[in-house]
Protein backbone atom coordinates (compact mmCIF):
# COMPACT_ATOMS: atom_id res chain seq x y z
CA UNK A 1 0.00 0.00 0.00
CA UNK A 2 2.10 2.82 -1.31
CA UNK A 3 1.44 5.86 -3.44
CA UNK A 4 4.39 5.12 -5.75
CA UNK A 5 5.61 1.74 -6.95
CA UNK A 6 9.39 1.71 -6.78
CA UNK A 7 12.20 -0.60 -5.73
CA UNK A 8 12.36 0.67 -2.14
CA UNK A 9 8.81 -0.44 -1.33
CA UNK A 10 9.47 -4.03 -2.38
CA UNK A 11 12.74 -4.08 -0.48
CA UNK A 12 11.09 -2.83 2.72
CA UNK A 13 8.36 -5.46 2.43
CA UNK A 14 10.92 -8.21 1.80
CA UNK A 15 13.06 -7.15 4.76
CA UNK A 16 10.01 -7.22 7.04
CA UNK A 17 8.97 -10.63 5.72
CA UNK A 18 12.44 -12.15 6.11
CA UNK A 19 12.63 -10.87 9.68
CA UNK A 20 9.83 -13.32 10.55
CA UNK A 21 10.02 -16.10 7.94
CA UNK A 22 12.53 -17.65 5.57
CA UNK A 23 10.86 -19.30 2.61
CA UNK A 24 12.52 -21.86 0.40
CA UNK A 25 11.27 -20.17 -2.76
CA UNK A 26 10.27 -16.59 -3.60
CA UNK A 27 7.97 -16.42 -6.62
CA UNK A 28 6.98 -13.17 -8.29
CA UNK A 29 6.05 -11.60 -11.57
CA UNK A 30 8.66 -9.73 -13.61
CA UNK A 31 8.15 -6.38 -11.92
CA UNK A 32 11.21 -4.14 -11.74
CA UNK A 33 10.94 -4.04 -7.93
CA UNK A 34 11.47 -7.83 -7.76
CA UNK A 35 14.39 -7.81 -10.21
CA UNK A 36 16.26 -5.00 -8.44
CA UNK A 37 19.81 -5.95 -7.46
CA UNK A 38 19.29 -5.16 -3.76
CA UNK A 39 16.09 -7.24 -3.70
CA UNK A 40 17.55 -10.32 -5.36
CA UNK A 41 20.74 -10.00 -3.32
CA UNK A 42 18.73 -10.07 -0.08
CA UNK A 43 16.98 -13.24 -1.23
CA UNK A 44 20.27 -14.86 -2.17
CA UNK A 45 21.81 -13.94 1.20
CA UNK A 46 18.85 -15.65 2.92
CA UNK A 47 19.38 -18.75 0.71
CA UNK A 48 15.96 -18.32 -0.89
CA UNK A 49 15.53 -19.67 -4.42
CA UNK A 50 14.15 -17.08 -6.84
CA UNK A 51 11.32 -18.00 -9.20
CA UNK A 52 9.91 -15.58 -11.76
CA UNK A 53 6.79 -16.02 -13.88
CA UNK A 54 7.23 -16.00 -17.63
CA UNK A 55 5.96 -13.06 -19.66
CA UNK A 56 2.26 -13.45 -20.45
CA UNK A 57 1.80 -16.50 -18.21
CA UNK A 58 -0.52 -15.12 -15.53
CA UNK A 59 -1.49 -18.64 -14.42
CA UNK A 60 2.00 -19.03 -12.94
CA UNK A 61 1.08 -16.44 -10.30
CA UNK A 62 -2.25 -18.03 -9.41
CA UNK A 63 -1.75 -18.21 -5.64
CA UNK A 64 -0.52 -14.63 -5.37
CA UNK A 65 -3.35 -13.38 -7.57
CA UNK A 66 -5.88 -15.23 -5.42
CA UNK A 67 -4.42 -13.64 -2.28
CA UNK A 68 -4.74 -10.18 -3.87
CA UNK A 69 -8.35 -10.92 -4.79
CA UNK A 70 -9.10 -11.99 -1.21
CA UNK A 71 -7.48 -8.83 0.16
CA UNK A 72 -9.51 -6.65 -2.21
CA UNK A 73 -12.80 -8.44 -1.58
CA UNK A 74 -12.57 -9.12 2.14
CA UNK A 75 -9.97 -6.68 3.44
CA UNK A 76 -10.46 -3.55 1.36
CA UNK A 77 -14.02 -3.91 0.14
CA UNK A 78 -15.67 -4.65 3.49
CA UNK A 79 -13.96 -2.08 5.72
CA UNK A 80 -14.10 1.71 6.04
CA UNK A 81 -10.85 3.66 6.37
CA UNK A 82 -10.02 7.11 7.67
CA UNK A 83 -6.79 7.62 5.72
CA UNK A 84 -3.81 5.84 4.15
CA UNK A 85 -2.27 5.06 7.54
CA UNK A 86 -5.52 3.43 8.65
CA UNK A 87 -5.61 1.32 5.47
CA UNK A 88 -2.08 0.04 6.06
CA UNK A 89 -2.81 -0.79 9.71
CA UNK A 90 -6.14 -2.47 9.02
CA UNK A 91 -4.82 -4.54 6.12
CA UNK A 92 -1.88 -5.68 8.23
CA UNK A 93 -4.33 -6.81 10.90
CA UNK A 94 -6.54 -8.48 8.28
CA UNK A 95 -3.60 -10.42 6.82
CA UNK A 96 -2.25 -11.54 10.18
CA UNK A 97 -5.40 -12.17 12.18
CA UNK A 98 -7.94 -13.14 9.55
CA UNK A 99 -6.16 -14.48 6.48
CA UNK A 100 -3.17 -16.21 8.06
CA UNK A 101 -4.90 -17.68 11.11
CA UNK A 102 -8.54 -18.18 10.08
CA UNK A 103 -8.83 -18.78 6.33
CA UNK A 104 -8.54 -22.41 5.32
CA UNK A 105 -7.08 -23.26 1.92
CA UNK A 106 -8.20 -26.18 -0.19
CA UNK A 107 -4.92 -26.07 -2.15
CA UNK A 108 -3.05 -26.78 1.12
CA UNK A 109 -5.37 -29.57 2.24
CA UNK A 110 -7.66 -27.27 4.29
CA UNK A 111 -5.38 -25.92 7.03
CA UNK A 112 -4.88 -22.18 7.53
CA UNK A 113 -1.58 -20.74 6.25
CA UNK A 114 -0.30 -20.61 9.85
CA UNK A 115 -1.20 -24.26 10.45
CA UNK A 116 0.40 -25.25 7.16
CA UNK A 117 3.59 -23.41 8.05
CA UNK A 118 3.67 -25.09 11.48
CA UNK A 119 3.27 -28.50 9.82
CA UNK A 120 6.01 -27.68 7.31
CA UNK A 121 8.40 -26.56 10.07
CA UNK A 122 7.70 -29.79 11.97
CA UNK A 123 8.53 -31.89 8.92
CA UNK A 124 11.72 -29.89 8.35
CA UNK A 125 12.75 -30.35 11.99
CA UNK A 126 12.06 -34.08 11.80
CA UNK A 127 14.08 -34.39 8.60
CA UNK A 128 17.00 -32.52 10.15
CA UNK A 129 16.77 -34.64 13.31
CA UNK A 130 16.70 -37.86 11.31
CA UNK A 131 19.75 -36.82 9.29
CA UNK A 132 21.69 -35.72 12.38
CA UNK A 133 20.81 -38.65 14.63
CA UNK A 134 20.08 -41.35 12.06
CA UNK A 135 16.98 -42.31 14.05
CA UNK A 136 13.24 -41.85 13.80
CA UNK A 137 11.59 -38.73 15.19
CA UNK A 138 8.42 -38.49 17.18
CA UNK A 139 5.62 -37.01 15.10
CA UNK A 140 4.56 -33.43 15.89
Amino acid sequence: MWDVMDQSLGLIALQRALAHHTPEIHHSDQGVQYAATAYTQLLQEANVRISVAEVGEAWQNGYAERLMRTIKEQGVGLLDYEDHTDVVGQLGRFLDEVYTHNCIHSSLGYPTPAEFEDQWRCVQAQTLHVHKNRSNCVQC
